[in-house]
């Protein structure tokens, strides 16, 4: 432990200096974002000797900071919350030798290694390696009640968060594939699914309308906007306006305990298109069985590079991946 902090504390001394200077600090393996994928990845690069540096982003702890009680995570038999489960992570990544910094990337070069890196606009790094984890965001329909209840009923994620509402009834927003399968999947657990759909319609494949139809306690509303969010410390209830803008508008109440997002992610990763491959929502690219990029010596993991899972676990176990491959990069040079 002795070593791993007065390295540390040497690196930390030579930063400041490099920064007044402005000259690039020049480093092994570079971190990008934290939560499960980030942490799990210094956790492996840390015990490799790689030396990672990782910054931890705009939402240290990623999109679990923002979960009440995590469940589904083995080693938490009895749960735990989000940002706890987080601090976990964390504090096992700093006990093997990770230095881990406050800061937001901002701009990266990755047209030749070392990679250079620029966090909050001032510090320069140049790496060795680079492990891109900075996740994704869960689209909110932007109403105040709405942030008013993360975490205390409203969810962007029904495999996450849907066990707590067992036998309860819920609310799904979304017209797509993705509100389909969390609203077929949340009423194999709950009394009564309602799934809210602003069009007349839903763009979701056949194949899912038919099983969204079939399901005898999902209740489709078409045509229907969320106004607000309501309940007092916890949702109670949403407020719809049905055939909004129309001569036939009206407003309708439903009581709910729970209320789920379902219209989409934003993997975060717009400061690398230049460079990095995506696919058209702006997923990283990864070569099938790896963490492998288009670019040599870069690497993503988590949800940045994820479209189809987004959990704690999956992240996780990629981020590993991403060391692990990045512990064979430097062994292959």
């Amino acid at each position: 432990m002795s070593f791993f902090k007065q390295i540390n504390l040497n690196e930390i001394k030579d930063n400041k200096s490099q920064k007044l200077s402005g000259e690039y600090e020049k480093v092994k393996c570079l971190i990008i974002g934290s939560g499960p994928a980030g942490y799990t990845a210094a956790i492996y690069a840390a015990r490799a000797n790689l030396k990672p540096v990782l910054i931890q982003g705009m939402e240290a702890g990623g999109q679990l900071t923002t979960t009440t009680e995590v469940e589904n995570f083995p080693g938490y038999p009895e749960g735990v919350t989000g940002p706890v489960m987080m601090e976990d992570f964390k504090a096992q990544a700093e006990r093997f030798g990770t230095d881990i910094r406050w800061g937001e990337v901002t701009s990266v070069d990755f047209s030749k290694r070392p990679y250079k890196i620029v966090v909050d606009n001032s510090e320069q790094i140049e790496a060795e390696v680079v492990i891109i984890a900075t996740g994704a965001t869960a689209k909110y329909l932007g109403l105040e009640s709405e942030q008013k209840f993360r975490g205390g009923g409203v969810s962007a994620c029904a495999t996450c968060d849907g066990f707590f509402y067992k036998d309860k009834d819920v609310a799904v927003v979304g017209g797509g594939d993705t509100a389909a399968e969390e609203a077929v999947y949340l009423a194999g657990l709950c009394k009564k699914v309602y799934l809210i759909v602003r069009k007349n319609c839903m763009r979701a494949s056949k194949a899912m309308i038919k099983k969204v139809e079939r399901t005898k306690n999902i209740e489709l509303l078409y045509e229907h906007n969320t106004k607000e969010v309501t309940g007092t410390n916890v949702v109670t209830g949403v407020t719809l306006i049905k055939r909004k803008g129309e001569t036939n508008e009206q407003e309708v109440k439903i009581k709910i305990d729970g209320f789920f997002l379902a219209i989409g992610h934003k993997p975060n990763s717009d400061i690398f298109k230049k460079y990095i491959d995506v696919d058209e929502v702006g997923y990283i690219k990864t070569i099938k069985g790896s963490a492998k990029t288009n670019i040599p010596g870069v690497f993503a993991c988590g949800d940045v590079q994820d479209p189809v899972y987004r959990q704690a676990i999956t992240a996780a176990a990629s981020g590993c991946m991403a060391a692990l491959d990045s512990e064979k990069f430097f062994a292959e040079q």
